[in-house]
C-alpha cells in the first residue's frame, strides 16, 4: 500500500487530512500513538470547558438547564455520535459508562428472549464486558449462563439457545476486526440478538449499525472520539426494538415525564429510557465540542489514511530491523482495526523506554506493545521518527534500565 519511493515528507504533503492536526492541543516534541486509549485534547473542547464552567455554570447557574440545553445534551450528543457509527437520529443516547450500559442492554436483551438463558461472547473480549456478564448472572441465578466461543469461527458456534451475542468489533489486544454484517446476519438466522462493543471502532473507521441490522451497541468516547478521560459512553438501541426494550436501572431521567415527579416509574418509549441519573454536564459538553473535529471529514478518508499509516509503520519497521525483535501478532490489514500489536517478553519496559523518548504508545498484558493510529493528528513523519526511536531502543537495550522495568499502577 505504501511505496517507499515516497518519503514521509512527501506522503504528508499529499495527505488531505494533514491540516486536521491544528484542531488539537498536542505537546511539543511528542509523538502520540495512544489515541486508541485516550484521545488528545481538541482545541474546541478546551474552549467549551472554559465556557461551560465560567459562563454557563458560573453565571447562568441553574437556568442553563434550559438556556444552554443541558437537559437535551444526552440526545444531542447521542445523535452526533450516531452520525459517526451509521445510526439515524433517535437511536443513540450518551450516558454513563460502557460497563453500566452493558448491564442495561444485556438485561433488556434477556427479557426480550425469555425462553433463552445463554449469553455468548469470546474469552478474549475486553475484561469489563465479561465481568458485567458474570455479575449479571450472579443476580439471575444458575438458570442463566455465559458461553465462550472462538473468535475465529463465530458463526459455526451459534445455537438456538443463545439469547444475546455480545462481541467487541475490534479486539483490544490484537486489533482483529470482526465482520459485523455477516456475523449479525448469522445470529439473526438463529433469532439471536446482537450487542456490539464499539470501543475501538467509533471514530476510527466507518461503522454501519443500521445497514448491518445490528440490534444493540455500546461504546466509549474517550478514545478515537477524543472526549476526554472518563467521558460519557453511549448506547444504540435499534428503533425497531425501542417499544419492547426495558432496561432495569429505572432512574428518573429515563422516566417518560421526569419533572412530573410521579412516585411510579413509567419508562420513556425511546432510547432516552437508558438515562438514569442527572447527566454529567461538564464532561458531556466537552465531548459535544470534541466531536466537532469530525466536521467535514469522512470516516472513509480516516480509514484510508489509517491503513496507509499502518503499512508505512510496518515498512519502516522492516527497513530498520525492528521486526527482528518482535512478533507482529495483528491480523492482516483487511481484518484489522486502527492499531498494531507487537509481542515481546519485555513489552512493558520497551513501552516505558519509548515514552521516555517522547513516543507514547501503550502496553497490554501479558506481552503486547500496542500502537494506535489516529489519522486526524498523526503524520507519516511522526511514524518514521517513532520507528527510528524504537529501533535505537532495541539495539541499545535501553529497556533494561531498572526505571523502565518498574510497573506503575496504570500499565
Amino acid at each position: 500500500m505504501i511505496n517507499k519511493v515516497f518519503s514521509a515528507e512527501q506522503l504528508d504533503n499529499k495527505d488531505p487530512l494533514a491540516l486536521k492536526v491544528e484542531a488539537f492541543s498536542l505537546p511539543d516534541d511528542t509523538i502520540y500513538l495512544d489515541g486508541n486509549s485516550l484521545g488528545p485534547l481538541p482545541k474546541s473542547a478546551e474552549v467549551r470547558a472554559s465556557e461551560v464552567v465560567k459562563q454557563q455554570w458560573g453565571q447562568d447557574l441553574i437556568t442553563s438547564w434550559n438556556k444552554h440545553q443541558w437537559i437535551s445534551l444526552p440526545q444531542l450528543v447521542g445523535d452526533k455520535i450516531g452520525n459517526l457509527i451509521g445510526a439515524k437520529n433517535g437511536q443513540v443516547i450518551c450516558c454513563d459508562s460502557i460497563s453500566i450500559n452493558l448491564f442495561k442492554v444485556l438485561s433488556a436483551a434477556l427479557k426480550m428472549r425469555p425462553e433463552r438463558k445463554v449469553i455468548a461472547t469470546t474469552r478474549d473480549n475486553f475484561p469489563t464486558d465479561i465481568y458485567m456478564v458474570q455479575g449479571l448472572l450472579e443476580l439471575l441465578g444458575d438458570e442463566y449462563s455465559v458461553r465462550y466461543i472462538d473468535e475465529s469461527n463465530i458463526g459455526a458456534q451459534l445455537s438456538d439457545d443463545i439469547a444475546v451475542l455480545m462481541l467487541t468489533q475490534v479486539n483490544f489486544r490484537t486489533g482483529l476486526k470482526l465482520d459485523m454484517q455477516s456475523i449479525t446476519a448469522l445470529a439473526h438466522d438463529k433469532h439471536i440478538l446482537t450487542l456490539w462493543d464499539l470501543a475501538h471502532s467509533a471514530g476510527a473507521f466507518p461503522v454501519c449499525l443500521d445497514d448491518c441490522d445490528v440490534d444493540f451497541a455500546v461504546g466509549c468516547t474517550y478514545k478515537y472520539l477524543n472526549g476526554g478521560p472518563g467521558a460519557p459512553a453511549f448506547i444504540y438501541v435499534a428503533e425497531r426494538h425501542q417499544a419492547q426494550y426495558k432496561q432495569p436501572l429505572s432512574g428518573w431521567m429515563g422516566h417518560s415525564a421526569p419533572f412530573s415527579f410521579s412516585p411510579d416509574y413509567a419508562p420513556d418509549s425511546t432510547v432516552k429510557q437508558n438515562l438514569c441519573g442527572t447527566p454529567g454536564v461538564i464532561g458531556m459538553s466537552i465531548l459535544d465540542a470534541a466531536l466537532d473535529v469530525f466536521d467535514g471529514v469522512s470516516l472513509k478518508a480516516i480509514d484510508e489514511k489509517s491503513k496507509k499509516l499502518q503499512a508505512f509503520f510496518i515498512a519502516e519497521a522492516k527497513r530498520a530491523g525492528v521486526l527482528d525483535y518482535f512478533s507482529l501478532v495483528s491480523p492482516p490489514i483487511d481484518v484489522r482495526g486502527s492499531q498494531l500489536a507487537l509481542a515481546h517478553d519485555e513489552a512493558y519496559a520497551i513501552c516505558q523506554a519509548w515514552i521516555a523518548e517522547g513516543v507514547i504508545a501503550d502496553f497490554r498484558a501479558p506481552n503486547i506493545l500496542r500502537i494506535g493510529f489516529a489519522p486526524l493528528y498523526l503524520s507519516f513523519t511522526n511514524v518514521e521518527k517513532a520507528v527510528q526511536t524504537l529501533s535505537d531502543i532495541m539495539v541499545e537495550k535501553r529497556y533494561e534500565n531498572a526505571t523502565f522495568q518498574q510497573r506503575q499502577s496504570v500499565t
